[in-house]
């Protein structure tokens, strides 16, 4: 992470507390999570289907009591699944069936497959309709699968945690990548919970796709790794995943003992991108929900909420976020901090970032709402928004936007109750009488939401007597965040009225 600087970047109120991006926040089980529960459905248009990959070679299966010595078939199973791993050959289906497996070597137990081909794929799952297989680390694991230099793997239905029946059961990360890039690689219908460092430890990865999958409870992010040695992350997709409660665990405990502060969903070093979320839910992770430094992100159909730092940052050339919904910074901690709901710092000129139908609101105040190019206040970047609700009901809030940045907006709703100014542009602060020099239908009304929040899950739906119903203007998103067909005078934010 870049060091903040925090007392020249904080409204006047934080140069009275210096607080560290480590409070407590709205306690959360962290010991307990159902191990085959699927994940929950979010409130958004539906999944897509996933295409299955080409596997014209045999199919293998290892049950917990089975034997290496055994052919492998269904009625007999081998027992290890890293020696099942070894013996497999492009084209080849592994099956996992239902139970524990233990793992606790670094040479002999963890999953390293070896490559596909593009008409061959390298394929491990779980058993389709049955309960997760559970990979269980112990013993400090380095990681559980290692998929470092591999091409053209598909990995589906499986559970990654640590054994919480071992008398050491430590394991550092879900998934690793480092040192060779790996591509082409699909990673669907996983449960990743309770490691001590990442969910996903990823540094070089290009045509990856990962879907449908929950990441909970990791000691040091969801979704991370180290800057890339190559390019980084390319061609990535991440879609119907939920990132959360990063830095809630750590070793068995509840994470207050970590080494690493800020825990994100997701934190992408520099990299040539693209990253495409969508319908990705990011909350109570005790970092950011979503910090992406690859050089274009998409984010779409998106929920970040109750993350303890930024709820999003980018910092690459490019950034379009699309029915995107954030709120609940802080996490139910009132310490206050410089963070902010929304963060844009690139050091390339002529970026280009656009909010179209963004709700955006923030409980704490003291604080940037969102920020633009503040550490690069005269490297020139163009921001374009369209039917956005801006809302700041803590005290002594606004938006920054430094010098060189210019803004097209049009369709914007700002509430700031507690402030006398909404924004700043370089050195012009604005004020509700102002607004109309920013953008044609720019406003200042209460987005009369159904149920705002603050480190609980919020109603961000407007009630039928909201300004910003029938308000925006036309844009290329024909849906809201529900899944909802929107019309030509679409409402401000995510959400789109129904009225029944």
């Amino acid at each position: 992470m870049t060091t903040r600087h925090w007392l020249t970047r904080a409204w006047p109120a934080v140069l009275l507390v210096l607080a560290a991006c480590q409070g407590p926040a709205t306690p959360q089980p962290t010991a307990t999570v159902p191990r085959t529960t699927r994940p929950a459905p979010t409130p958004r248009a539906p999944a897509e289907p996933v295409p299955q990959p080409p596997t014209p070679g045999q199919v293998f299966y290892v049950a917990p009591d089975g034997d290496d010595a055994q052919p492998g078939t269904r009625t007999a199973p081998w027992r290890s699944p890293a020696v099942a791993v070894s013996r497999l050959k492009a084209g080849d289906t592994l099956v996992l069936l239902p139970g524990t497996y233990p793992l606790a070597d670094y040479e002999r137990d963890i999953l390293r497959p070896p490559s596909g081909q593009p008409d061959a794929w390298i394929v491990l799952r779980g058993e389709p309709g049955q309960p997760y297989p559970v990979l269980a680390g112990r013993d400090n694991l380095a990681a559980l699968v290692d998929l470092s230099g591999v091409q053209y793997v598909w990995l589906e239905h499986i559970e990654m945690t640590h054994d919480p029946q071992a008398a050491d059961p430590r394991v550092r990360d879900g998934i690793l990548v480092q040192g060779q890039p790996a591509a082409h690689v699909v990673l669907a219908d996983l449960y990743i919970h309770h490691v001590d460092e990442f969910g996903m430890n990823l540094q070089d990865v290009r045509d990856l796709l990962i879907v449908n999958t929950r990441i909970l409870y990791a000691g040091f992010g969801a979704l991370g790794g180290p800057p890339g040695a190559h390019h980084g992350w390319e061609q990535v997709t991440i879609r119907d995943t939920r990132l959360a409660y990063s830095g809630h665990y750590y070793q068995g405990g509840d994470g207050h003992n970590r080494p690493y502060d800020r825990p994100d969903g997701l934190g992408i070093e520099p990299s040539a991108g693209p990253i495409v979320l969508e319908r990705v839910r990011a909350e109570h992770n005790y970092g950011d929900g979503l910090d992406s430094k690859a050089q274009v992100t998409v984010i779409r159909d998106s929920i970040v909420a109750n993350n303890t730092c930024d709820g999003v940052k980018l910092w690459g050339r490019e950034g379009h976020l699309e029915n995107v919904l954030i709120y609940g910074r802080g996490d139910g901690d009132a310490t206050v901090t410089p963070w902010a709901g929304l963060v844009i710092d690139t050091t390339t000129p002529g970026a280009h970032f656009t909010l179209t139908h963004v709700t955006l609101d923030d409980a704490l105040g003291h604080n940037y709402l969102l920020y633009v190019q503040y550490d690069h206040p005269q490297v020139p970047v163009h921001l374009t928004w369209r039917n956005v609700i801006l809302s700041a009901r803590g005290p002594e809030a606004r938006i920054y936007l430094a010098p060189a940045v210019t803004l097209d907006a049009q369709a914007v709703l700002f509430f700031f109750p507690q402030s006398l100014a909404v924004g700043q542009h370089g050195e012009q602060v604005y004020t509700c009488d102002d607004l109309a020099q920013l953008g044609p239908g720019l406003m200042c009304h209460d987005p009369a939401f159904v149920q705002p929040a603050w480190g609980q899950e919020g109603d961000y739906h407007l009630r039928p007597s909201s300004p910003a119903r029938d308000a925006g203007v036309p844009t290329h998103v024909d849906h809201d965040l529900d899944g909802h067909p929107r019309d030509d005078r679409p409402d401000l934010g995510a959400y789109e009225a129904r009225d029944e």
